[in-house]
């Protein structure tokens, strides 16, 4: 069931030989995937590694949320072509505490057979002394062995224009770090799948290859992969023009998440509604044949970013950010945007920062004439021209009188003023 169901939605990548028929016989099966915490929250990439865990865990399985508390430490060399900065304990325990409240919004945490577990394992490495973990783990894989994966070959061998910069013995040993995590879930959870992108199929193996060694081939191991989530061009999806897209809405606001999503080419849409919802196939084919039928209306963004978004922020959250989106087509209320959200909403528009001293005699004419090196217009005439077209509003109402003192405009927040030129051009003033 589950590995039909992530192959419909085009999320199955591989998986070990045995491991439909495992799923298949063994009910529940505990599958776990890890999570790095070099960051207080998750991100969209990591998103689709979470629906691998929604979909195991609606399969009627257990699903384990690996935190890597003593990994992260290290970091995963594995498409990385440098060694990453380490964190200290502190930062990785309040890195940690984000990404479970981000897994519970996702996740049914109970203590019943499918409830999800959330372990973390810097708990059983931080007693682990170096010379018992010599002799209990690393004598049970070879070097040839470990310098066989694609990860670590591609940094010891870079290719031609690869600007990999060599692999210290730390990250050469991630592998075997992650590995043993294998082995102590098998022990204390009887954790017999571990799941991961496609580009995780080494450490993945990994685990499996030790656990089989460590316990004599008496330990069955599974590993099930998903597809890595790019665009149609090839690049990897998950990063917006002003960088990676949060699940924390203090790191990317919630109209920042929506608009992503809303913003999906028509050609990498029908993908992503599959991995990053829970809508059923024929919800789905319904909504792409109404989107066919018009294409301009957007039917098949809005239906992704509308569930995207309410799953990982709220439904108010949603109402708010397409209350916000409605605003640069005329049928919005300026008034009622927060701070934050005015500013995300006109983050791409110019932004004219005015003293308060210098507008306190002053009319509009002037103000968006006269008064920056970035003019509005080129002249007062223009103003008044414009105002004389009914072409000319501010924060929402239309100027009548190009002769309106400054001072007499409601401000938002006490010192905005949106002004909008024609149909689509807009302005922020901020008086400072």
């Amino acid at each position: 069931m589950l590995i039909e169901e992530l192959t419909w939605r085009g999320m199955y990548h591989d998986a070990m030989p045995g491991t439909a028929e495992h799923l298949a016989s063994a009910a529940p099966v505990s599958g776990y995937i890890g999570f790095d915490p070099t960051a207080a929250s998750l991100h969209i990439g990591n998103l689709a590694t979470i629906m691998l865990l929604v979909h195991l865990q609606r399969a009627g399985h257990r699903p384990v949320a690996l935190v890597g508390g003593a990994t992260g430490m290290i970091g995963d060399p594995s498409g990385k072509s440098a060694e990453r900065n380490f964190l200290d304990e502190n930062a990785l325990r309040v890195n940690q505490a984000g990404i479970r409240a981000q897994l519970e919004k996702f996740l049914d945490f109970n203590d019943s057979p499918t409830g999800a577990v959330l372990v973390n394992n810097y708990d059983w490495f931080k007693e682990f002394g170096y010379l018992q973990f010599l002799r209990e783990v690393g004598k049970h894989l070879t070097v040839n062995y470990m310098m066989a994966k694609d990860s670590v070959k591609r940094r010891i061998n870079p290719a031609e224009g690869d600007t990999a910069d060599g692999l210290s013995y730390t990250e050469f040993s991630y592998q075997l770090l992650q590995g043993y995590d294998f082995v102590h879930l098998y022990k204390t959870l009887g954790c017999t799948l571990q799941m991961g992108a496609s580009d995780q199929w080494g450490n993945i193996t990994t685990g499996t290859e030790l656990l089989r060694r460590i316990t004599d081939g008496e330990g069955k191991a599974y590993a099930l992969t998903g597809k890595l989530i790019t665009k149609a061009d090839g690049t990897k999806y998950g990063k917006s023009e002003t960088g990676t897209v949060w699940l924390d809405p203090n790191l990317t606001s919630p109209y920042q998440f929506y608009q992503f999503f809303l913003r999906s080419e028509d050609v990498d849409a029908p993908r992503l509604i599959r991995v990053f919802t829970l809508l059923n196939q024929e919800e789905i084919e319904a909504i792409e044949a109404e989107h066919a039928q018009n294409p301009g209306l957007k039917t098949l963004q809005k239906a992704l970013a509308k569930d995207v978004t309410i799953r990982v922020h709220s439904q108010a959250a949603y109402e708010a950010a397409v209350a916000a989106s409605e605003v640069l087509f005329g049928k919005g209320d300026l008034g009622a945007l927060d701070e934050a959200t005015l500013l995300d909403v006109f983050a791409g528009v110019p932004h004219l920062r005015v003293p308060r001293t210098d507008v306190a005699d002053l009319n509009v004419a002037v103000l968006l004439s006269e008064t920056t090196d970035q003019q509005i217009l080129p002249s007062r005439g223009e103003v008044r021209k414009l105002v004389k077209a009914n072409g000319l509003s501010v924060n929402g109402n239309k100027l009548t009188s190009p002769e309106a003192p400054v001072t007499e405009l409601p401000l938002l927040h006490d010192k905005y003023l949106v002004v909008k030129k024609g149909k689509k051009d807009y302005y922020l003033v901020e008086l400072t």
